[in-house]
């Protein structure tokens, strides 16, 4: 069995300005493994222009590059800020499609267990977030994704105190094989 198939893989996804960052870092130090950035955050800063459907394709492969980059540094679990489904439902809110080398790769992945963002985080002004007011739709949006698909998720909400012990519970089950 190789390492990358030993290695748990949990994805925290949610509307943008939720906490999935910060939790991801809770985590991953929590658990004693590392992380993987979201990778549109760096592509974005860089991008001169609009960003464009074409660019989402783009950002797509830059994370799991990002992914398969740092699997072999894990402890047990790797934690991801983000997948493919967070481009997948962006991508549809904002273009009406996705991209079907977006829809494989999302097809062809695996993971053990997705952390759901709730939207109960307050909004804090970034310039690369777009929608303070469409948050509870996005939520709606993921929530059916994760409904509609086989992995594992649980529903992160409360108070920061709240969502990490929820998390890192949630993580621990996995590890342990109850999940």
């Amino acid at each position: 069995m190789s390492l990358q198939t030993e290695i748990k893989k949990v994805v925290i996804i949610g509307p943008e300005c939720t906490g999935k960052s910060e939790l991801s870092g809770y985590l991953a130090e929590e658990l004693r493994t590392v992380w993987v950035e979201e990778y549109a955050r760096s592509y974005l800063d860089l991008l001169q222009k609009p960003y464009t459907p074409e660019d989402l394709v783009l950002i797509a492969r830059g994370q799991l590059a990002r992914e398969d980059e740092i699997v072999s540094k894990a402890n047990k679990v790797l934690i991801c800020d983000t997948d493919l489904y967070v481009i997948k439902v962006w991508s549809i809110f904002k273009y009406g499609y996705c991209d079907p080398e977006i829809l494989r790769s999302i097809a062809s992945r695996k993971y053990d267990l997705y952390l759901l963002s709730y939207i109960d985080v307050p909004w804090e002004f970034d310039p690369l977030r777009e929608h303070p007011q469409e948050r509870e739709i996005l939520f709606d949006l993921y929530h059916r994704e994760m409904q509609n698909q086989p992995v594992p998720f649980t529903i992160i909400k409360g108070s920061r105190e709240e969502r990490r012990r929820v998390a890192t519970e949630a993580v621990r089950s996995l590890l342990r094989g109850k999940s």
